[in-house]
């Protein structure tokens, strides 16, 4: 959170969402109780939708910045994706194919918002957490980058499903689909979900709706591929970006 946008919360020309209020009660530390108080306020409208396009005028940087401040104060984070391969899983060339895609960022805003997403992966190897990704297959294999790109970002999922704390599923083609995967989105704990739409990022602390979220991501991990038959199915993949030469 930017200093400039910390003082108009407390000079009251903003009003602060509940991810604002969670994000400034845990850095000061305060006990549960009180920040429970605090968030039971801010909770007045639990669901909110920021439009990307505020997010861009901000600077798409400093949102990758927010969500690592998110995921500092998560313990067990479980990301649904069936758009894209997970930010946290990204490689960088990946990453800056992401962000090309219309509408595409100036080349330097790009770059900075790479380099804080690859910052944000640091988390993946701080003890203390855990991480369960479940990832669609047609996301491996849809082409939003060159092929020999692709080839390397696959070579990162196996390597870090050999992470103790990282658990990745990927739920393959074939089969039974337990449900419409409709859009991604992250579980921080049991306390807050991040949903990504076409226009918005929607953040929702209510009960019900964390539940409808974490019902929605049992029933995809229950069909996933784990372990060495996910790691097969993604080298398989892999093989298939490769130059023909590089197969021989």
């Amino acid at each position: 959170m930017s200093a400039g946008k910390l003082s108009k919360i407390e000079n009251g020309r903003t009003l602060p969402n509940v991810q604002d209020v969670d994000l400034v009660l845990s850095a000061l530390g305060v006990s549960a109780e009180v920040k429970d108080q605090f968030l039971a306020t801010a909770r007045a409208e639990v669901t909110e939708a920021t439009a990307w396009r505020l997010l861009r005028r901000m600077g798409p940087w400093k949102h990758q910045n927010a969500i690592k401040a998110i995921e500092a104060n998560t313990t067990l984070l479980r990301l649904f994706q069936g758009q894209l391969v997970p930010g946290l899983l990204q490689t960088p060339e990946y990453a800056t194919a992401v962000f090309s895609l219309p509408p595409a960022l100036p080349e330097e805003t790009r770059a900075r918002t790479v380099a804080a997403r690859m910052e944000r992966q640091a988390t993946l190897y701080e003890p203390g957490r855990s991480f369960h990704f479940v990832i669609c297959e047609h996301v491996l294999r849809w082409l939003v980058c060159e092929p020999a790109v692709m080839a390397v970002q696959l070579d990162r999922l196996v390597s870090l499903s050999r992470l103790p704390d990282v658990t990745i599923g990927v739920v393959p083609l074939a089969g039974r689909m337990p449900d419409f995967p409709m859009t991604c989105f992250s579980m921080h704990d049991d306390r807050l979900v991040l949903v990504e739409t076409f226009h918005s990022q929607v953040t929702t602390r209510d009960p019900k709706d964390v539940q409808t979220y974490v019902d929605t991501f049992e029933r995809f991990a229950a069909v996933a591929l784990y372990g060495d038959h996910m790691r097969a199915l993604v080298e398989s993949i892999r093989d298939g970006f490769l130059p023909q030469q590089e197969r021989i």
